[in-house]
């Protein structure tokens, strides 16, 4: 698709909104900012069937002819993600029920219960008349099913299919029971009948309980749109078929649903408030790529400026929103798209910003939109460009669920915290990664790191065993390798299964005090901090078995037990992490590992501890081009390899690249004419 568009740039367009005249100025003002595709119908389904069972496609039929005749393709949505309210009148069994047992209603989005066989029915229905009508529409280059899944019901509905998915899974009600560990507080289940959605209770849960429904809630979603996705198949339609991720989004596992859509498809809002949100923004960004093997994905929606849902909604400028769609085109993106083409006038997102704004095209928002779309059209050199990574950071959603369950040693010790903290290191120095699934091959990256991986199965522990004898340099986090699948702790001084690789082994966690607990180095690692470090969060009572140490805990309840610890393993090393390190000295232990693994970043150069990028720039290598964006209030300069062009202006640029604040150069070697 983008082999003839180029990068796709639009968003968001719900025509059915507006009146009829507005639909030419529309166009008119998407040809003029040089957008080229749009997607339309996610809200549809009220307009559409009116009433049950019957159809309104004439306005539909207009809209997509008006867009075909201008050259705008269309991302084709399924109006599944918000049922008209007669659905839930009629059918209240197809609407959510909470964990508190309340019934929800209709008169938002939504609202329906993935379960529902009623709901399946109806959406089932809807799309295949969707399909049959618009297969071979030639406006049609995508379909677009349903919307954000990430719906949760508790009800009656969802018990059923639960019970069902447990017996798929188990087999029998003894294999559970071994599985949960049901003998804790008299829990054992004689039937699966007997078992419900953990709903409100008197206190804990158990995690095992918690952990299943999770994974069937996901497994549930990825069911809804499959029953979309191949009814659309079925109808002759030949274009890719999508849905919207939303980053890391706690209810669904995007590693299981990656396979069964032909783009990823993400949508971003980072807070322009947050001095982090570059790097974090840039995480989400090799997830997704991550997600499609390396392949380019898509941006479908992110705001131009302001969005409406948080309680205080700071504005992005031009100049912000134009860096955030050249981040996402650097880390793979083939598209940047926005919510929403014409900002609403009624209802809950009537404050979101939108590429048209309510005063119309004379704004300086919309001029910014007009820039960006004439900009994306010089980047057709990129299109289908890749990122190379040597770096791989450990992430599965079942592991962020378990280890961030109730009673644990530290509810402050959170999965994304630390992958977040993690990953700002390779940000600030230029190197690309790649957000890796647990049990995958490892052996082709030079570093990976395991910020927190609650859940490390046999599988995972053999992957990162095998590629730390092949040479790779390994760096595990506190709290890692605890659990099981099911969630049963390991047996055994920990980390269990990760003991032979760290040299390494611990019998207890516990949460340090709130004043950060200083670490004392040792005389020879050359790469501490000169002002040394501390613990805070989380630390384990370690004892070294063949590692070296590194720094010890110089205080607090594991005062003299090792803290940070080096093991040679075949012929890599595996780096291991008794607590949460402070900025700083966390920043030591990374660098002084890509170093040492030789990895380089961006620009070529190796990485050197203690010398990151310029505040606020970022370096990314994508295909021929190298991007690089100065999210900071200052200037940036930074020296290049060798002489090259800049795509955005065609200007030469000699060994020193000079970039105001908020501001983006993608530069080739040589000329760019």
């Amino acid at each position: 698709m983008t082999d003839e568009l180029g990068l796709c740039f639009g968003g968001d367009y719900n025509p059915e909104q507006w009146p009829r005249e507005v639909w030419t100025e529309d166009v008119d003002l998407m040809v003029r900012a040089g957008v080229n595709f749009v997607t339309v119908g996610v809200w549809s389904w009220s307009t559409i069937e009116p009433v049950p069972g019957k159809r309104e496609f004439g306005w539909l039929d207009e809209v997509l002819d008006l867009l075909h005749g201008s050259g705008i393709a269309v991302d084709l949505a399924t109006p599944t993600a918000s049922p008209p309210p007669w659905l839930g009148i009629r059918h209240p069994e197809t609407l959510p029920v909470n964990r508190d047992g309340v019934r929800l209603a209709a008169g938002s989005r939504n609202h329906y219960s993935p379960a529902s066989a009623v709901y399946r029915e109806h959406a089932l229905a809807i799309t295949r008349d969707l399909a049959g009508r618009y297969a071979t529409h030639p406006a049609v280059r995508m379909w677009h099913v349903g919307n954000e899944y990430g719906e949760v019901d508790y009800g009656d509905e969802a018990a059923r299919e639960f019970r069902s998915w447990l017996r798929a899974k188990y087999g029998s009600i003894a294999a559970l029971n071994e599985a949960w560990g049901t003998a804790v507080w008299s829990q054992g289940y004689a039937s699966f009948d007997e078992i419900v959605p953990p709903r409100a209770a008197p206190y804990l849960i158990n995690p095992a309980q918690k952990l299943d429904f999770k994974r069937y809630s996901s497994d549930q979603l990825l069911a809804c749109y499959r029953d979309q996705r191949d009814a659309i198949r079925a109808a002759g339609a030949t274009q890719p078929i999508t849905t919207n991720f939303m980053g890391f989004f706690h209810h669904v596992d995007y590693w299981s649903w990656a396979g069964d859509v032909d783009v990823v498809a993400d949508d971003q809002y980072p807070d322009p408030a947050s001095p982090d949100a570059p790097s974090d923004t840039a995480l989400v960004q090799d997830l997704m790529r991550s997600l499609g093997g390396g392949r380019p994905w898509l941006l479908m929606e992110q705001a131009i400026s302001a969005v409406s849902w948080r309680e205080h909604n700071v504005p992005k400028s031009p100049a912000d929103a134009r860096l955030n769609s050249f981040q996402a085109v650097a880390r793979g993106a083939e598209g940047v798209c926005y919510f929403q083409w014409r900002q609403a006038r009624s209802g809950p997102e009537r404050f979101h910003s939108a590429l048209l704004p309510h005063a119309g095209a004379d704004t300086d928002v919309f001029r910014g939109a007009e820039l960006l779309g004439a900009d994306l059209k010089r980047m057709r050199q990129v299109v289908g460009g890749r990122v190379t990574a040597r770096v791989g950071i450990l992430f599965d959603w079942p592991s962020w669920w378990a280890g961030e369950e109730d009673a644990v040693p530290s509810a402050r010790l959170r999965t994304l915290e630390q992958l977040r903290r993690w990953y700002r290191v390779l940000w600030r120095h230029g190197v690309a990664a790649e957000v890796v699934r647990s049990g995958s091959e490892l052996s082709g990256y030079d570093v990976v790191l395991v910020p927190h991986s609650y859940v490390i199965e046999p599988d995972s522990a053999d992957a990162l065993s095998r590629a730390t004898a092949a040479g790779t340099l390994v760096v595990v986090g506190p709290f890692s390798g605890v659990a099981d699948a099911s969630t049963n702790i390991l047996q055994g001084r920990f980390p269990v299964l990760l003991r032979h690789l760290v040299g390494v082994s611990g019998e207890e966690w516990g949460g340090l005090p709130d004043q950060p607990t200083p670490l004392a180095m040792e005389a020879d690692w050359d790469a501490a901090p000169s002002g040394g470090g501390t613990a805070t969060v989380i630390g384990e009572r370690l004892r070294t078995e063949g590692a070296e140490v590194l720094a010890r805990f110089a205080g607090g309840p594991y005062a003299g037990h090792p803290a940070i610890t080096r093991n040679t393993h075949g012929a890599g090393t595996a780096w291991y992490l008794g607590a949460v390190l402070s900025d700083d000295l966390l920043a030591a232990v990374l660098e002084e590992a890509l170093r040492e693994a030789g990895v380089t970043n961006a620009l070529g150069a190796s990485v050197l501890p203690g010398n990151p990028l310029p505040d606020g720039l970022e370096a990314v290598r994508r295909g021929p081009a190298l991007f690089l964006i100065n999210h900071g209030h200052e200037s940036a300069r930074i020296q290049l390899p060798v002489p090259m062009s800049d795509l955005l202006t065609n200007e030469e640029v000699d060994r020193i690249a000079a970039l105001p604040p908020r501001t983006v150069q993608v530069l080739i070697e040589g000329r760019t004419t």
